[in-house]
């Protein structure tokens, strides 16, 4: 891979496994040095690290709850105090719980809220401070938020407000050629839809269906559109919702 990224600092949150790890790969692979956040598995995050040192490439682990605005600004400190800058952000932390309506409750709207949207936008304060011209912040949404799937009313309202907080801090940054974008991945194996069950199930089977392209993602598909958002290739694109599904809308 070419080093178009040499140079750069980036802040992953949420990035001790999942899409969140393979996008701090990538990052580094692409000459950036990393920040792997995590907010409870260290042992995730340092694999991480070590994954990426073994192979030449710059990375420090640091923990933080990305809902509690001292400890996102830790985050970002920590960045610029071990690298010097800041280029790149991704909003990646994030939590789902699927319920029906009659199952919905204030705790989890309220966590769901407080990761998925609180979250991005204490980190984003805290890195605005620090981004300068050709920055790029890129939020991970949902396909949910296109296909409304039922029983998701409150992780489909974070993903939402994801498209509409991009859309806003665009136009916002925008005079400071800070560029803001969302992918929004469809079902992706990962850690966390194999444990919840999805990957492997008739849920997956059906899904994948109705996806044109055949089959479920992978954390790589989603890891090299961060690459190609964190890079100067996608320095005349802001305020876009790329639909990472594999043709599913």
């Amino acid at each position: 891979m070419s080093k178009k990224l040499e140079g750069k600092v980036a802040v992953v949150t949420g990035a001790s496994k999942g899409i969140g790890a393979e996008i701090a790969r990538q990052l580094a692979a692409a000459g950036a040095s990393v920040v792997v956040n995590y907010a409870s598995s260290k042992a995730g995050a340092d694999k991480v690290v070590a994954d990426i040192t073994d192979k030449g490439g710059k990375a420090v682990a640091v923990g933080g709850d990305v809902s509690k605005a001292a400890e996102a600004q830790g985050i970002i400190d920590k960045a610029v105090k071990t690298y010097g800058r800041l280029d790149i952000l991704v909003n990646n932390s994030g939590v789902y719980e699927f319920a029906p309506i009659e199952a919905v409750t204030e705790e989890a709207f309220h966590r769901q809220f407080n990761i998925n949207v609180l979250g991005l936008l204490l980190t984003t304060q805290a890195a605005v401070k620090h981004l300068g011209e050709g920055a790029s912040i890129i939020n991970i949404g949902s396909v949910v938020s296109r296909i409304t799937p039922p029983n998701s009313a409150v992780y489909t309202g974070t993903k939402g407000a994801v498209d509409a907080i991009t859309g806003v801090l665009a136009k916002e940054l925008g005079a400071r050629k800070i560029r803001v974008n969302t992918i929004n991945p469809g079902l992706i194996e990962t850690e966390g839809t194999v444990s919840a069950g999805f990957v492997g199930s008739d849920f997956e089977r059906e899904h994948v269906k109705e996806v044109p392209l055949g089959r479920a993602g992978k954390v790589g598909d989603i890891a090299s559109i961060a690459v190609f958002l964190a890079s100067d290739d996608s320095g005349w694109l802001t305020g876009e919702q790329f639909l990472a599904s594999g043709g599913l809308h």
